[in-house]
């Protein structure tokens, strides 16, 4: 844990009359949108009160024209950037050829695709789905048959084990693995056949396994907890966890949704660990912030439990997805995101760890995935420092109420990085006073 002290700093001048005006007119408009959202949409989000309309690279643009630094790049979705041109170039020249066949055909660019993502990533086969919580089902789909085709469960015993803290999505059957109620609660009946243990504790999975392993067709986990606060495990964590599977006839899926794609510093944040799992999810950033792609890696022992008809999505592997993927992941190849991601990750700790704040409890993350545990400070805690951060032109999100994820596009420089934290430290000074 890094502990940093309080700093004090100078108050800002005061904003002269014309200053006032040209503020109070971008409320109005700003507002203006915000109340059609609220009046017409669910209200299944809190986002913070900004309205964007454009971005470029590392940058976003309000309704108002102001510019900000994307500090969560859509929960690591625009790892390569907002509107890079070769992905949308990518989608503009296939949108004129072909969008959709559905899968009762085949179509010339699913097969260049998965022969490409064989080739990228060394796994036998991938199946094409578009968002990460689909890409989670399709795992566990795959997991259950594979128990019970290849390891002989019987389909009323079969069961997974997942970790506290995790956040694998939205559907019914996932939201049955979280310990988190606002994702849970009262979506009852919910999924039977998972087992939760303590996330980073190799002595829970191991005691999980010597009494149901027979029954266990699966592990699940996230290299880095991200909803959870950028949870980083021991550098052992996982391969003793591996190691364990292996030992009991257990799969290992990673899901790599939000850490997948370089954004920890290596292409797979599985990697880190020395690990191959059996089975890899994949989002977000596979369709470079562009489209909603997702997939499941597995090889053939696994993947071809799975016959024609027994599952499926009208839009996986669809033409446009699979080309603005191609182009996506040649961005992250051709423009060496994944060293970029490591290097400037230690320079964006190093630089807030210069930070003295009574605010900051904690930094830590690998590559360009990092957070700040916020200690409550002068009735201030992390949704008030995003809203100054906001005002002062760098957008973040907290989760959990006291941590603040900070992940920009892959793409930013260390000149960018350092203009940034400056943003960070200017907000959380103004809120100390």
């Amino acid at each position: 844990m890094t502990t940093i002290n309080k700093s004090k700093k100078k108050p800002a001048p005061k904003a002269k009359g014309g200053a006032k005006k040209k503020t109070s007119s971008k409320i109005s408009k700003t507002k203006s949108f915000i109340d059609m959202e609220h009046k017409y949409g669910a209200h299944n989000y809190h986002p913070l009160p900004v309205v964007l309309e454009r971005g470029k690279g590392i940058f976003v643009w309000d309704v108002e024209g102001k510019k900000y630094y994307d500090f969560l790049s859509s929960y690591s979705a625009v790892n390569q950037g907002h509107c890079h041109p070769k992905i949308v170039k990518a989608l503009k020249t296939q949108a004129d050829k072909l969008c959709l066949t559905s899968r009762a055909f085949y179509n010339s660019s699913l097969c260049e695709y998965e022969k490409f993502m064989h080739s990228y990533f060394g796994y036998d086969k991938v199946l094409p789905m578009n968002t990460g919580a689909e890409g989670v089902e399709t795992a566990i789909k795959l997991a259950r048959r594979w128990g019970n085709v290849k390891k002989g469960i019987p389909n009323d015993k079969i069961k997974i084990i997942c970790c506290d803290g995790n956040f694998h999505g939205r559907t019914v059957t996932v939201i049955t693995m979280s310990n988190d109620p606002s994702s849970y609660a009262n979506y009852g009946p919910l999924t039977p056949g998972f087992i939760r243990i303590p996330y980073d504790n190799v002595s829970a999975l191991e005691k999980a396994l010597a009494k149901y392993g027979k029954e266990v067709c699966a592990f699940i986990a996230e290299p880095i907890q991200g909803e959870a606060g950028i949870m980083v495990p021991k550098d052992d964590y996982f391969k003793k966890c591996y190691n364990l599977c292996k030992k009991h006839n257990v799969l290992f899926i990673a899901d790599e949704v939000q850490t997948g794609i370089a954004r920890t510093g290596k292409m797979l944040c599985s990697e880190h660990y020395g690990i191959r799992p059996d089975i890899v999810v994949l989002g977000k950033a596979l369709g470079g912030g562009v489209l909603p792609v997702s997939a499941c890696l597995a090889d053939n022992d696994i993947m071809l439990t799975i016959q024609p008809g027994e599952h499926g999505s009208t839009f996986g592997g669809f033409p446009l997805a699979a080309q603005v993927a191609m182009a996506a992941l040649k961005v992250v190849k051709d423009e060496r995101l994944v060293q970029k991601a490591e290097k400037m990750g230690k320079v964006f700790r190093d630089e807030v760890s210069k930070i003295k704040s009574p605010f900051i409890e904690e930094i830590r993350g690998k590559g360009l995935l990092n957070a700040i545990v916020i200690k409550p400070h002068n009735g201030k805690e992390a949704w008030d420092v995003c809203v100054e951060m906001m005002k002062n032109g760098l957008l973040a999100k907290p989760t959990h109420q006291h941590i603040i994820r900070f992940a920009p596009p892959l793409t930013i420089t260390e000149a960018q990085i350092k203009q940034a934290v400056a943003i960070i430290k200017k907000s959380i000074a103004t809120l100390e006073k």
